[in-house]
């Protein structure tokens, strides 16, 4: 980072965090996460001219002591083992690794505390005032446990990050998740916390993992109130979930006043993505960012920290939707028109599928939903539903 003078840094607008050793969190060359996407996305930055090494800050590995903010001591014990291949399948399918989502990996905590350290380094650069907005794109891990792992996440990044805020700022979070799974680990994590606000805009679980996300999940006790899903039918397409996402976090952020926001950017709920049901276009990546900055900016005077997530159409889709949140943080206008062709004509070598030439999709991408106003009109009466306990409605 630039100096200004002495001791006193110059304060950037984006901060993004990466290194190498992000990709070391590998479950198999088969696996649907794949952290190649972390590359890819960079690349394209770098080939578009968005990017250069003084925007990028290496992570450091989160310690024990941080993990332990989230997680159980036990749990973190077996996961050192399971990376040493110490422990047995019985033992680690307790713990949620050894398992088909979860397999178990060389050096596993590691890779998981690089990625958990990668977002305590973005929360520091934003809370120290070195910049307004910083990304970790091998963040955004929301399915972890305090004392188990779950659907490819180890350690939860945004559980200890979050806590980390608390103890070290003493800041209000606003947790704001749009992968297409529901942001389970972290919102058990700070059910019953009135100091931390979690939303979450996925998938409906009466079809897809891990099942989470009602409505009716509002937080417990002193945090009752605080906890806010909004679960959206199979087939959306992007008008009704923009319109979901963007009247959501409006009167969320109105209501709860945070100190600072913190966003996981999964980029599943593109139609291409193989393990979900939206339908979903770069629209809603174009957009989604944008509108995570003016509310931070609204709000929380500019601290904006954002990590990865999900995405497994990693070739056609997350490159070019991750890419939006760099470029958005930088205050340039989302692209348009053709990827770059050094981009394109060096990883199409790779890719076993064509890939997309240009930042838009094809139009038309798919046929017509033929329910498309009955979801809509199914998730607005969702959306409604579930402000109502900020609305000072009467709650059902």
């Amino acid at each position: 980072m630039a100096k200004r003078s002495g001791n006193q840094y110059m304060r950037k607008d984006a901060v993004f965090i990466y290194s190498e050793e992000q990709l070391g969190y590998s479950f198999s060359e088969t696996h649907p996460f794949n952290q190649k996407r972390i590359t890819l996305t960079l690349d394209l930055l770098t080939k578009m001219g968005a990017i250069n090494e003084n925007d990028i800050l290496p992570p450091r590995m989160a310690t024990d002591d941080e993990l332990l903010l989230a997680h159980d001591s036990k749990f973190i014990q077996i996961v050192k083992q399971a990376g040493k291949g110490i422990i047995s399948k019985e033992v680690g399918e307790i713990y949620g690794i050894g398992t088909e989502d979860t397999p178990i990996f060389p050096n596993m905590h590691e890779a998981s505390a690089m990625l958990v350290g990668g977002t305590l380094t973005a929360v520091d650069e934003v809370m120290q005032g070195n910049t307004k907005y910083a990304v970790n794109l091998g963040g955004g891990l929301h399915h972890g446990f305090k004392g188990k792992a779950s659907g490819f996440c180890v350690y939860n990044d945004s559980s200890v990050a979050i806590k980390y805020i608390q103890k070290k700022y003493g800041a209000r979070v606003l947790y704001i998740d749009t992968d297409a799974h529901h942001g389970d680990g972290v919102q058990w994590s700070f059910y019953d916390d009135p100091t931390v606000c979690t939303l979450s805009i996925h998938e409906t679980g009466r079809y897809l993992f891990p099942g989470t996300g009602k409505i009716t999940e509002r937080g417990n006790g002193p945090g009752y109130g605080t906890s806010f899903n909004f679960p959206i039918d199979a087939f959306t397409e992007d008008e009704s979930f923009l319109h979901i996402y963007k009247t959501a976090i409006e009167e969320i952020a109105e209501h709860f006043k945070p100190d600072v926001i913190l966003t996981q950017n999964g980029a599943d709920a593109h139609y291409f993505d193989p393990l979900t049901h939206l339908y979903g276009t770069m629209n809603i990546f174009e957009q989604i960012p944008r509108i995570a900055r003016d509310i931070a900016d609204k709000y929380c005077n500019g601290r904006w920290i954002a990590v990865g997530g999900g995405g497994y159409d990693i070739w056609r889709v997350v490159p070019r939707a991750w890419a939006q949140i760099w470029l958005t943080m930088k205050g340039q206008d989302a692209p348009s028109g053709i990827l770059p062709e050094e981009w394109l004509s060096k990883w199409q070598e790779q890719s076993p599928v064509p890939l997309i030439q240009t930042w838009e999709d094809p139009s038309p991408l798919y046929e017509p939903i033929p329910r498309k106003a009955e979801i809509t009109e199914k998730n607005e009466q969702m959306l409604n539903q579930s402000l109502r306990i900020i609305r000072n409605e009467t709650i059902v």
